[in-house]
């Protein structure tokens, strides 16, 4: 491992990438301990109780609760390129420039910036009028709030434009890493206040054994579901051209039991996190009986939750596969699967085999997801909020990570981390 760390820091351009990485992250840590003007910090610690913030809180690596200028995280972002990627199964124009290659993709990931701002804008007038009727100003009127408001927003479109930068410029996906970034960096407080509640016997040390083993169970499970793959056969025709023979060889298609990561998990976190914030703001009783029935750990919202995941594993794993191009591809080569014709037979095998195993892989994703809530009940440790999403963002983000580092050193010839 060490010779594997010293010869990835050998690599000039992977020790760019690296340290623009961590000079990205430094930025972040710095902005989420910046607040914005005029707070009342006594004020906002009272006002933000509870599990709700406690998960916005690990979200936004503690920018929430200080209400710094990074408070909204990247959410405004994840929101807009859901909706664009909704957008482009529905209107023919978006899905024209997305099959234009690098061109198109640069004008709707354009879109998606505006997109995000737009939402960005509308989110933080909600939470600061929202705030400033709970007396956390101290000076509450129109200028303040709109000063909150465009310090928010101008917070979320910097994070984007770290998240776009760390993407072209340096290792892994830009916007997942934030995420990543914001968990880790509440990993040592939640450690520390378990700690404490063992010290003073407020939590049974039966209870952190149990946790640990439930975590170390997780963590071997997300490993072993994002590197399981089927593998179906191609063989390759022989072709002659002139005195040479080409083809021939045989190869296989790997798809993997989980194809989109850890993206359908950050999507559906967002999208339910999104209501029942903006209810949290509002004094009526239906905006309390929103909040009540999917605040976390209820029910309803363990149910919507997963029923979440599933559907956006299945939706993104057909946005980035798709099996009719790749059997129109293996018969314009000579490739065929052994026993089914080239072309849209090739295709329909392919797309079945590809929904059994995203249905693995998201019910898969759908129990991790919600596995805190039965955690809490069983353990009766309720510090680290979404501690099985948390835990399955951490592992994922980090095995690609990894696979980006692999694939840098193996081009230069060293050897990988992973043997």
């Amino acid at each position: 491992m060490l010779d594997s760390l010293r010869s990835a820091w050998k690599v000039t351009d992977l020790r760019k990438k690296v340290i623009f990485t961590l000079l990205m992250f430094l930025v972040f840590r710095l902005g989420a301990h910046i607040p914005v003007p005029g707070i009342n910090a006594d004020a906002l610690q009272e006002v933000l109780q509870g599990q709700l913030f406690g998960i916005f809180d690990v979200i936004s690596g503690g920018a929430f609760k200080r209400l710094s200028v990074f408070a909204m995280s990247i959410t405004p972002y994840i929101n807009a390129s859901i909706i664009m990627s909704l957008l482009q199964v529905v209107i023919p124009k978006l899905e024209q420039l997305a099959k234009e290659g690098e061109a198109g993709r640069k004008v709707i990931a354009q879109y998606t910036r505006y997109g995000a701002v737009l939402l960005g804008l509308i989110q933080s007038v909600g939470m600061s009028v929202a705030l400033g009727r709970q007396g956390v100003f101290y000076h509450p009127g129109i200028g303040n709030y709109l000063l909150v408001s465009l310090t928010l927003t101008a917070g979320t479109a910097l994070l984007m434009w770290i998240g776009e930068m760390i993407t072209e410029k340096g290792i892994g996906n830009g916007i997942s890493l934030i995420i990543f970034a914001g968990i880790v960096s509440r990993l040592p407080q939640g450690i520390s206040s378990l700690g404490l509640q063992l010290k003073e016997g407020v939590t049974p040390a039966s209870s952190v054994i149990m946790l640990v083993a439930l975590g170390l169970l997780i963590i071997a499970g997300v490993v072993a579901v994002n590197e399981g793959q089927r593998r179906i056969p191609v063989q390759y025709a022989k072709r002659v051209m002139g005195r040479k023979v080409y083809g021939g060889q045989s190869t296989h298609i790997p798809l993997k039991v989980n194809q989109a990561g850890v993206i359908p998990i950050i999507f559906a976190m967002s999208i339910l996190l999104f209501p029942v914030q903006i209810a949290k703001f509002i004094s009526h009783p239906w905006a309390r009986a929103v909040e009540q029935a999917l605040d976390f750990g209820t029910g309803l919202n363990s149910v919507l939750y997963a029923l979440l995941i599933i559907f956006f594993t299945y939706f993104y794993t057909a946005i980035i596969f798709n099996p009719m191009d790749v059997a129109d591809n293996l018969k314009k080569y000579g490739g065929f699967v052994p026993g089914l014709r080239p072309g849209r037979p090739t295709g329909e095998y392919i797309s079945r085999v590809l929904s059994r195993l995203t249905l693995a892989g998201a019910v898969f994703l759908a129990l991790i997801a919600i596995l805190p809530t039965f955690m809490i009940k069983v353990t009766g440790i309720s510090t680290l909020h979404f501690g099985g999403t948390a835990l399955l963002i951490v592992v994922g983000v980090a095995l690609e990570t990894m696979k980006q580092f692999e694939s840098y050193l193996l081009m230069r010839h060293y050897q990988g981390f992973m043997k």
